[in-house]
């Protein structure tokens, strides 16, 4: 709990940190610094070598942190959306249906869809009908 507690901290420190401006502005003079130095260093492998490995570094943690954020900042929109839906005349079983399979999201999709027309809504209806084909051209190309 613990470390947990701690890794949250500090993947928020870090995400709101390196999501100013002045920290690309940091970045962006890091590189040319780098790129300026090349004549200096004749443009050597291990010139190279340096912003290689730590943009591969920096980019192998960042993407632990980014996804972390993500994960919990989309179970907290997921929670307030299924206490929105608790709460109102919605539908309770639209609740965690983000841990169904696609199929089973599509034919809610579908069955959404169906709702919308029979309720004069044609565009919803085509929105919602879009969607549906957009998850199958995406499971197609994968």
């Amino acid at each position: 709990m613990l470390v947990s507690k701690f890794f949250t901290e500090v993947c928020n420190t870090v995400a709101h940190a390196v999501g100013k401006p002045v920290t690309f502005a940091v970045c962006v003079l890091v590189v040319a610094g780098w790129a300026a130095s090349g004549p200096i260093f004749g443009f050597s492998d291990t010139w190279q070598l340096i912003i290689n490995t730590g943009t591969t570094i920096v980019t192998f943690l960042m993407v632990f942190l980014i996804q972390n954020t993500q994960n919990r900042d989309g179970a907290a929109m997921q929670a307030k959306l299924d206490e929105l839906i608790r709460a109102s005349d919605s539908r309770n079983a639209f609740v965690g249906i983000e841990h169904l399979t696609q199929e089973e999201l599509d034919k809610i999709l579908a069955e959404a869809e169906e709702r919308a027309k029979g309720e004069g809504d044609e565009e919803i209806a085509e929105k919602l009908a879009h969607q549906r084909s957009r998850n199958r051209h995406r499971r197609a190309a994968s």
